[in-house]
């Protein structure tokens, strides 16, 4: 896939009225709210997935 998602709601306000924002990649606007955010990617966490199972119900 070599497009990116875009958010779906504001993380501010919760409104889905978003457009791309004249800043840059991952720059999106609210017109609801009149706020502007970035998104980023910042990469996967080391430690993996873990698995609770205290009372040994498995999934």
């Amino acid at each position: 896939m070599s497009e990116r998602a875009a958010p779906f709601h504001c993380p501010y306000c919760g409104d889905e009225d978003l457009r791309p924002h004249e800043s840059g990649h991952g720059a999106w606007e609210c017109a609801s709210c009149n706020r502007a955010f970035q998104l980023k990617f910042l990469g996967l966490l080391t430690r993996g997935l873990t698995r609770n199972n205290v009372d040994g119900e498995g999934i």
